[in-house]
């Protein structure tokens, strides 16, 4: 699963009462809404990569969505970079 910091993550179920530790708990209840995986690791006070394990963990087991960002093209860089350019020039 490719999982980028902007990749947005929802929880649509529960995972395994068995199985689930209390981070996947956590995760799942800060996810009732759509958020980014930057977000999730902000809010839990984690390192970004064990961040998308256990979002990986949840997707993998069906209790959780993602929606991997899609990344702006070319001419959308070039724009922002000449509009910033822009301001810079002004100041």
């Amino acid at each position: 699963m490719d999982l980028d910091l902007l990749s947005l993550v929802l929880t649509v179920g529960q995972a395994d009462a068995n199985t689930a530790d209390r981070e996947h708990v956590q995760v799942l209840e800060l996810c009732r809404q759509p958020i980014s995986v930057a977000e999730v690791a902000a809010h839990m006070r984690l390192p970004v990569t064990v961040t998308k394990v256990l979002l990986a963990d949840l997707v993998e087991c069906g209790a959780m969505t993602t929606r991997v960002s899609s990344s702006p093209s070319s001419a959308t860089n070039i724009l922002l970079l000449e509009q910033l350019l822009d301001g810079l020039q002004r100041i």
